[in-house]
């Protein structure tokens, strides 16, 4: 039964917030994009579920039920409704923490695309949707990891306009930032945006062109969660500057930035440049799209 599945990183190359509404949820809207950067999780035969995790950034997760990996494990099992063999996971922990990258909610999507495969063939797609979208607002899109355009709570996609391929940076100073305190600032501040959809065209023809269309959107987390972490700041401001860097942005609700580029080789120089101006950083070159395949 040994596998393994892809999680990749997913980003929010715009994040639209609106005012919470009554259920105190903030409706969105977002056009998601996903590296083939990320994290692996795995499956394989064991007396009992349990959930091992180590990697990089492996230091400070625990195998608990406090881990979106396990809870997306019971919730499948509750989903089939029947017994099922038992099995233990692992998770290859390769993406910060807390970092605006959806690493959590798309180690969540591997493991149930992982366990559908092995132990519940027979559950269909929506059914495994409405699993992976009640582990929380970035589990549906996360669950195929294909670009997508979210709304409500993130649990309504539609297909995402045709995305030219996308070299990219991606830059965390190493501070998680907490997403609950990101929402409370905002909700203080009350800058909430318009989440109506914007008028996309069918497809983009290159970076360029969908850089200076995205230039025209927003993250409306952003001043949040630099005022949450200012490091969050000093990345951005450092990758506006840089000559590679058609946009630069914020994703999610921080910890981490991006940076789009025109070519895969002015991305790697850009890379290469960060990584010695700020050897504390991590950096990852990447290219945005999905979905991407599983390790072999």
């Amino acid at each position: 039964m040994a596998r393994v599945a892809f999680a990749p990183a997913k980003v929010n190359l715009f994040l639209h917030v609106g005012a919470p509404g009554a259920d105190g949820y903030h409706p969105l809207c977002s056009l998601m994009a996903f590296a083939d950067v990320g994290d692996r999780v795995g499956a394989h035969e064991a007396e009992a579920l349990d959930l091992a995790v180590h990697g990089p950034f492996g230091r400070g997760l625990t195998g608990g039920d406090d881990n979106l990996v396990l809870q997306a494990a019971r919730a499948l099992i509750a989903a089939v409704r029947r017994p099922v063999m038992p099995f233990g996971l692992s998770l290859d922990k390769r993406l910060p923490v807390a970092a605006g990258l959806g690493g959590g909610s798309s180690d969540a999507g591997a493991a149930l695309r992982l366990l559908r495969a092995a132990v519940a063939p027979d559950l269909d797609d929506a059914r495994l949707e409405a699993v992976a979208a009640s582990l929380g607002a970035d589990g549906a899109a996360c669950l195929w990891g294909r670009p997508v355009v979210a709304e409500g709570r993130g649990e309504r996609l539609s297909p995402a306009p045709g995305l030219p391929p996308l070299d990219a940076v991606l830059v965390n100073p190493g501070v998680p930032v907490a997403t609950a305190e990101v929402y409370r600032r905002l909700d203080a501040a009350g800058r909430f945006g318009d989440v109506t959809p914007p008028e996309t065209p069918d497809a983009f023809e290159d970076a360029v062109e969908l850089a200076a269309w995205l230039a025209g959107q927003r993250n409306d987390l952003e001043a949040a969660a630099i005022a949450v972490a200012p490091e969050v700041g000093a990345v951005l401001q450092t990758l506006a500057s840089e000559p590679e860097c058609l946009l630069a942005r914020v994703s999610g609700s921080g910890g981490s930035c991006f940076a789009l580029c025109a070519s895969d080789i002015q991305a790697e120089g850009l890379a290469e440049r960060l990584e010695a101006m700020a050897p504390g950083w991590w950096v990852q070159r990447c290219r945005l799209g999905g979905p991407w395949p599983d390790p072999d």
